[in-house]
């Protein structure tokens, strides 16, 4: 995805005043908020970021943030949708996965 196109998302958890979203707009930033009372909401997005702080940010003493950075975004460019396998997807990748979804339709 070409750097123009790419979009930050804040994830909320429980709550955001008003003027914090409104922060958010004015910065282009996509507000995700789970509903109130959900707590399955983000359940996905949590188990993804479980699973990079388990494998990747954990067992790493990073010496800068921008490394860090840098090597999350090739662990989910370059492992984690294309090659690791899912058990929520039928122990497939991310990937192999939506290549098959055309031929379900």
């Amino acid at each position: 995805m070409p750097a123009s196109a790419r979009r930050s998302v804040y994830l909320i958890d429980s709550y955001c005043s008003a003027d914090c979203q409104a922060e958010l707009r004015t910065r282009a930033i996509l507000i995700s908020m789970s509903d109130k009372g959900n707590r399955y909401d983000n359940s996905m997005v949590e188990t993804v970021f479980k699973t990079i702080k388990l494998e990747l940010i954990w067992p790493v003493a990073w010496q800068t943030r921008h490394r860090a950075e840098n090597a999350i975004a090739k662990y989910i460019d370059g492992f984690h949708n294309p090659v690791r396998r899912h058990s929520s997807l039928g122990f497939q990748s991310p990937i192999a996965f939506e290549r098959k979804a055309p031929e379900l339709s």
